[in-house]
């Protein structure tokens, strides 16, 4: 890969934007943990945290669902820069390959459930209620 062609700087702003959202990610889950933890020795129950808990998982499942299309567009990228040469114009297209197969309410909605629902990201929100919930 041409680190100076258009799809190669467009490749590398991509992927060092998708590995932040994984530090984010990890942020929030840190952060969502250490209040919890801090809530629960307060005394206060699960029923009252839970809501809170809800809120950092369905942000992280927007967050994973952002990530998620920088994914798809690193992917698409990847695939033009095998073809020799390159499709022209094909660079800088993360926004208007985005709008033009955009979902309407409900589907950006249902792409963040799926997210919220994927196992790496449920697993430590859904420990967390539960072992609220055994306390």
């Amino acid at each position: 890969m041409n680190s100076f062609s258009p799809l190669g700087h467009e490749w590398t702003t991509l992927q060092n934007n998708h590995e932040q959202y994984e530090k984010s990610s990890l942020l929030i889950k840190l952060t969502a943990t250490v209040l919890c933890a801090l809530a629960l020795a307060e005394g206060i129950t699960v029923v009252l945290i839970g809501p809170t808990l809800f809120v950092f998982w369905l942000m992280e499942g927007i967050l994973r669902t952002s990530q998620s299309r920088l994914g798809d567009r690193l992917l698409h990228i990847e695939a033009l820069l095998r073809q020799d040469p390159p499709a022209p114009g094909a660079a800088y297209q993360l926004h208007s390959e985005w709008q033009a197969g955009r979902p309407g309410s409900l589907g950006l909605i249902g792409e963040y459930l799926a997210n919220a629902a994927r196992p790496t990201v449920a697993f430590p929100y859904a420990l967390l209620l539960i072992g609220g919930l055994l306390l």
